[in-house]
């Protein structure tokens, strides 16, 4: 009698297309999750100055990925599209997270409206900004070179909300001084992963299936 071996199915191919902003949190939740299946691909986070190029180039990899996956899920907010990459993405089939940027996704879409309507006049970081605050902030914006751009771009605030995915001491401090250093009260807010957590456990995690058995 031959003997029995087990046969497992292989998980689904899954690709997920992110923001490079988000890498190091998509990257932390696949290794609490151990995602294997799961295939990251980022586009520069620095394309949140120049938002016309996203729509273009997620297509350009949804297009290419297509052959290779069995699923395609984008984590994006619009972030400055202005609705082209939903029509991109309701052309091509795939979803994203909803929300219209990653403040809005890491506090939770309710959460995030509720402080925006309460007060409009708040500039929000996350852990990446925080950590790259004078590179993407002061030198992006060239106030480094043109003080008088102060005012001009932060003019019009009154607060600064530090909404954090990580409990980084270091982190905290630089978010405290960035607030500080553009005369904005400060406040800290511990968010964790938000609705990003949620999405990719509802879209990405497959259900761990019992092994097959053939004799």
């Amino acid at each position: 009698m031959p003997a029995i071996e087990p046969v497992v199915e292989c998980p689904e191919r899954t690709l997920l297309i992110a923001c490079g902003a988000l890498a190091r949190e998509v990257v932390e939740l696949i290794r609490v999750n151990a995602w294997r299946h799961l295939t990251v691909s980022c586009l520069p986070a620095s394309w949140h100055n120049t938002p016309e190029k996203i729509p273009g180039a997620i297509r350009e990899r949804i297009r290419t990925a297509r052959e290779r996956y069995d699923r395609i899920f984008v984590l994006y907010g619009d972030c400055g599209t202005g609705g082209e990459l939903d029509r991109v993405l309701e052309e091509e089939g795939v979803e994203r997270i909803e929300g219209p940027h990653c403040y809005s996704f890491f506090a939770g879409n309710q959460v995030f409206d509720a402080l925006a309507e309460a007060e409009p006049g708040t500039f929000y970081l996350t852990d990446y900004l925080a950590r790259h605050f004078d590179r993407l902030i002061i030198q992006g914006l060239g106030m480094d070179r043109h003080p008088e751009l102060e005012a001009l771009y932060f003019g019009n605030y009154t607060k600064l909300i530090y909404l954090a995915q990580t409990e980084d001491p270091d982190l905290q401090a630089r978010a405290e001084a960035a607030a500080a250093r553009l005369n904005l009260t400060y406040e800290y807010r511990f968010t964790g992963y938000g609705d990003m957590a949620r999405f990719l456990e509802q879209k990405v995690d497959l259900p761990q299936e019992p092994a097959s058995w053939l004799s």
